[in-house]
């Protein structure tokens, strides 16, 4: 279907509309059973949930019995395994029904307590098999490899045992590691402080806008009206914000800090080479990756230029300044869509991904696998979400805007990749490392993105698309290796012994912002007072985590490229069943060897290179319509 102006909206999106404009909010109970994802594949009733937690709880000391003793054969090692992921399996399901049901509504006491019962039995859980990876590792390499060659009941526990195997030279001894374990409470203490400063205690300002409106600038207040299409609203905006972060920016500094030595205590008593090798040994990313990601968005900062040159004079002005980064490109454009029209546009954008995957997207959306409605209580956002042995679900908020069948694309790439590798791998490596995870998602947002410009003939509808598609990478592909650096150089100084104190913090930012939007240039300026803007960015506590959303963006890119060419041009199908095979993998193969699979090597620039020409594609696009 061609997109031009909306339609008259049925029954149940008008409830949602209503919703922001202050009527009262929807029941559950309202919302039309079609609109409610089952539960009851995961437990027909809430007794039969409280049968299974307490039918785990019970076999948990089963897993003492074999303590001491994994070297002792390999059916007994085997025999541990089998118990302890078994037992896994069945508490991740307990665990997923009590989250769901939590989330759709969070007045329901009793559902809140049976979620804090699942958090307590995966404690418990955890503790019981606590002693099962240092005890491998005392059994040593040579006799378990031996074990796992011989026995066919460990075939499916290669990749764990094989991931544990590699901990040995950043492993201690089981007293050291517990007392570790126990300064583990304090690692996070500068983000807990950072909270509560943010969340509960920083006086924000309040403004007067141009409509008279009186608005206090939280968080979430400080997103929504950046947006702002009235330029003076958004520079008020912006510098009452950053104003009261500079107040506290000493304080915001010393919890950074203190997060920061926190990684670097990892480092030392794990004996790594670096903070950012501490952080990405866990899924065996080689730092280099990260590296070469910050250096390849060196090199193509001329893309970032041109597509903010583009910028302003979308937005018209004589000056890009910071301020209008955020500012809607394209006016009174509205698109409006059914959960039923979100459903179809979705399935014929992924028909590049073969009639199989269609086919049981198709069949997920008629079995109920997502929630979709926003109602009272409710969790809000959106997110994919199952346990082995069942089917995926999805939790949404549906207003019928288009950036939600944008996150319907999204969330049901992970949901197909739950499917996939699910199916076909056993409980041990059926789950995917978050390197590999957000490949899936942004892949089916860029086959959305390709759909829509193909079905759309209105010139702002298409505009709209256009400008949207290249925020996302310039947000999403920059903004993100932005970060990531600026993360780096602040553990660089850290393990120097340097102190990070908010000043400190904010000349660097600064410096870095600076130089990504081409300050010096005249590509946009940056006033020196968003050097705070460090102090907002809550992912800088996370440990070398926000590099990820570049990198799939980066692998997606270039996976959809080729698939949507090869299916263009009718040569095979090769690249879509290497990229499926990718997804049906699980954890089998570390991350970047699953994605060497697929196609693309991330540790060289080829996959950079393919997201940034997609990128001036899009800009060439744009530049036509404006003509």
């Amino acid at each position: 279907m061609s997109v031009t102006a909306r339609r008259v909206l049925p029954l149940t999106i008008l409830l949602v509309a209503l919703l922001s404009h202050g009527a009262a909010a929807t029941e559950r109970s309202e919302v039309p059973a079609k609109y409610r994802w089952d539960t009851t594949g995961l437990f027909p009733t809430e007794a039969a949930w409280t049968t299974e937690r307490d039918a785990v709880e019970k076999k948990l000391p089963r897993l003492a019995h074999f303590q001491g003793h994994l070297g002792a054969s390999s059916d007994t090692l085997a025999a541990a395994l089998e118990l302890s992921f078994d037992l896994q399996r069945r508490a991740e399901r307990v665990t997923t029904y009590a989250n769901m049901i939590a989330d759709e509504d969070a007045r329901i006491s009793r559902h809140l307590e049976m979620r804090g019962a699942a958090e307590r039995l995966g404690v418990a859980l955890r503790s019981a098999g606590s002693y099962i990876r240092s005890e491998i590792l005392s059994v040593g390499a040579v006799r378990i490899r031996g074990f796992a060659a011989r026995n066919p009941r460990l075939r499916d526990y290669r990749q764990y045992l094989d991931d544990v195997l590699r901990y040995a030279p950043h492993t201690l001894s089981a007293a050291e590691e517990k007392v570790v374990a126990q300064s583990g409470r304090m690692s996070n203490a500068g983000n807990t402080i950072r909270d509560e400063l943010n969340n509960a205690e920083l006086p924000w300002p309040t403004i007067r806008l141009s409509t008279g409106e009186s608005v206090r600038l939280d968080d979430a207040a400080y997103t929504k009206y950046r947006q702002s299409p009235i330029r003076a609203d958004r520079d008020s905006v912006f510098r009452a914000f950053w104003r009261a972060h500079q107040q506290f920016q000493g304080t915001f500094g010393t919890t950074l800090d203190a997060q920061t030595q926190g990684h670097i205590f990892e480092r030392d008593v794990h004996h790594f080479k670096s903070s950012l090798e501490s952080a990405l040994f866990a899924d065996n990313i080689p730092p280099r990756v990260y590296a070469q990601l910050i250096d390849d968005v060196h090199a193509n900062l001329p893309t970032l230029h041109r597509y903010l040159k583009l910028e302003k004079r979308l937005l018209g002005v004589q000056e890009l300044r910071y301020e209008d980064l955020y500012a809607p490109l394209i006016k009174n454009v509205d698109m409006h869509f059914t959960p039923e029209e979100a459903m179809a546009i979705v399935l014929d954008a992924v028909k590049p991904l073969g009639t199989a995957y269609v086919d049981t997207l198709r069949h997920g959306f008629a079995s109920r696998w997502i929630d979709w409605m926003p109602t009272t209580g409710k969790q809000s956002g959106a997110y994919s979400t199952g346990a082995f042995g069942t089917h995926p679900y999805q939790l949404q908020n549906f207003t019928g805007l288009y950036d939600e069948v944008g996150t319907l694309a999204h969330e049901s790439g992970h949901s197909m990749h739950t499917f996939l590798a699910d199916s076909h791998q056993p409980y041990p490596m059926h789950n995917y490392a978050t390197f590999v995870a957000e490949v899936a998602s942004t892949l089916n947002e860029n086959l959305l993105f390709h759909r829509m410009l193909d079905h759309t003939t209105d010139k702002a509808a298409r505009l709209s698309l256009l400008g949207s598609y290249l925020d996302n990478l310039r947000q999403t592909l920059f903004r993100q290796t932005m970060f990531a650096e600026f993360e780096m150089r602040i553990h660089a100084m850290a393990e120097k012994g340097e102190t990070l104190s908010g000043e400190n913090l904010s000349k660097l930012y600064l410096e870095i912002v600076r130089r990504y939007y081409g300050h010096e240039q005249g590509v946009c300026k940056v006033d020196a007072l968003y050097g705070t803007e460090w102090a907002y960015i809550e992912h800088f506590y996370f440990d070398f985590y926000v590099y990820q959303y570049a990198t799939s963006i980066v692998a997606s890119t270039a996976l959809a490229n080729g698939i949507r060419d090869e299916a263009a041009l009718h040569k095979g199908t090769a690249r879509r069943d290497a990229y499926l095979h990718m997804l049906e993998s699980g954890s089998s193969k570390y991350p970047i060897d699953l994605l060497k699979g697929a196609g693309v090597d991330m540790t060289t620039s080829a996959p950079f290179k393919a997201a940034i020409r997609e990128m001036n594609s899009v800009m060439d696009q744009m530049e036509k319509e404006l003509r």
